[in-house]
C-alpha cells in the first residue's frame, strides 16, 4: 500500500459487548479489482466474536460485503456512502432480530 494515508480509524466497544471497527486508507493508486483509490475494512462483530457484518475490498477481489454468511458485491460510491451503508446494514440487522 506504499503511500497509504489513514482517512478513518476507530473502534467502538458497545455496552452489550459488540464491536464496531472502521478503517479506511487513501492509496496512491487503486488496488487491483477496485476503480477507486481507497482500501477499507468496516466490521461489526457480535459479543460472541463472530463477524456479523463486514464491508471490505481485497486485492484482486474488489469491493464486497458480508452480511451474516452471505457475501455479495458492493458498489462503492464514496467513503461517506460506504459508512452510511454500513451503519444502515447494522440497523436493519438489529431491527430484524439478526443481532441482539
Amino acid at each position: 500500500m506504499g503511500n497509504a494515508q489513514p482517512i478513518l480509524s476507530y473502534r467502538r466497544d458497545l455496552p452489550n459487548g459488540d464491536i464496531i471497527q472502521v478503517v479506511v486508507w487513501l492509496l496512491s493508486e487503486p488496488l487491483p479489482g477496485s476503480p477507486h483509490p481507497y482500501k477499507y475494512r468496516l466490521h461489526y462483530q457480535t459479543a460472541d466474536g463472530s463477524d456479523y457484518i463486514r464491508y471490505d475490498n481485497e486485492r484482486g477481489k474488489g469491493d464486497h460485503r458480508h452480511i451474516a454468511e452471505v457475501e455479495e458485491p458492493y458498489q462503492f460510491a464514496s467513503v461517506e456512502k460506504l459508512a452510511k451503508d454500513f451503519y444502515e446494514a447494522i440497523k436493519q440487522a438489529r431491527s430484524k432480530g439478526g443481532i441482539t
